[in-house]
């Protein structure tokens, strides 16, 4: 054949959003623990995360994940998380993606009708409850590293918007979090231009106004994402929340450039997120059920299970319950002719 770089992946999706699982073409990258080999990657082989994201392979909603051996002995698995424009120290849709394919593929080995592992992320280690039957993986509930809030209603001067009220919290990354209701906006899906462009240019200026930094990981610093927050539409639920993935940097001189893609999930870190946020304001207590509704409709359940310490900040350590779906198994390559070998961008989706 003439094709170089080829990887096998397998193509899932979790409550909606997409999370591409590379099981094969890259053996291990160098690096002492998986925050190592996910800088590894950053610094020397991000055109693999380009090329599986950007087109003509990916499209701005994608992530994907590269399954590695893992640095921890007590681990059964690693994975780097790849997105737009970062990797994420931690995703629970990402993480109930790499755990559906590792089961269901047999990469792991299944047992019904509960499976118990651990896996290795950059984040730090996360403890696997996968509910199966049949073959399927019917539940992924992960025990994530701990969330923790650092500012709560604090405003924020942002350009086109005036003064915004914001919490900020960590919850695998720093998230900053708004009501939808200061903007007018209800979280659905015909909503979903204006729910960008305002979320990225809150992120924007929360980031330059509000630095944060994991006191135990320096390495995870400044609010990378966003998420407006709002009532739930079923009242069987909880609350609504719609978190915006960037796919560039706001340029305040160009409106047109505010763009991101609407995790079409309830977003899991960003429930940890908003479940630390809400504990830290008397909202929710150790042991409550949390059920987070996203865009679509789909749900994922939260509880808090215990309190903890980060630095200087009061943690909590969350669970996330959701379920994930293979979609499709794919090979893909490079032709040594292909002008886009690391894929491209086109301002029509991309800005």
């Amino acid at each position: 054949m003439r094709f170089s770089s080829k990887v096998e992946a397998v193509d899932a999706h979790a409550a909606g959003e997409p999370g591409r699982v590379i099981v094969g073409g890259v053996l291990d990258v160098p690096g002492a623990s998986m925050f190592e080999k996910m800088q590894w990657l950053a610094a020397n082989r991000d055109d693999l995360r380009l090329r599986m994201l950007r087109e003509p392979r990916g499209y701005p909603a994608a992530n994907c994940n590269l399954v590695l051996p893992p640095t921890r002995p007590e681990a059964d698995a690693g994975y780097v998380i790849m997105e737009q424009v970062e990797y994420p120290g931690m995703s629970g849709t990402n993480t109930m993606c790499v755990v559906t394919v590792l089961l269901e593929t047999g990469m792991l080995a299944m047992h019904e009708p509960i499976t118990e592992l651990t896996l290795e992320t950059p984040a730090g280690l996360i403890r696997v409850r996968a509910d199966c039957e049949n073959g399927k993986v019917t539940a992924v509930t992960f025990r994530n590293v701990p969330a923790f809030a650092t500012h709560l209603d604090v405003p924020v001067e942002v350009p086109t918007l005036g003064t915004v009220t914001v919490d900020v919290a960590y919850g695998g990354m720093f998230y900053v979090i708004a009501e939808a209701a200061q903007f007018g906006l209800r979280l659905t899906p015909d909503e979903g231009s204006d729910i960008v462009r305002i979320t990225e240019i809150v992120k924007a200026a929360a980031a330059e106004q509000l630095p944060v930094v994991h006191p135990d990981q320096p390495g995870f610093a400044g609010i990378t994402i966003g998420q407006l927050s709002g009532p739930a539409h079923d009242a069987g639920n909880s609350m609504r929340n719609v978190v915006t993935v960037s796919t560039g940097k706001v340029d305040w001189d160009r409106p047109a450039t505010w763009t991101g893609a609407i995790d079409r999930s309830p977003c899991g870190t960003g429930t940890c997120a908003r479940m630390a946020v809400l504990h830290a304001k008397g909202m929710l207590a150790i042991g409550d059920e949390f059920r987070h509704e996203g865009i679509l409709g789909t749900v994922f359940t939260g509880r808090l299970v215990e309190e903890t310490q980060v630095g200087p900040y009061r943690a909590v350590v969350p669970t996330i319950t959701g379920t994930a779906w293979i979609t499709g198994f794919a090979s893909y390559v490079v032709d040594p002719t292909d002008p886009f070998p690391d894929g491209y961008t086109v301002g029509d989706i991309w800005a």
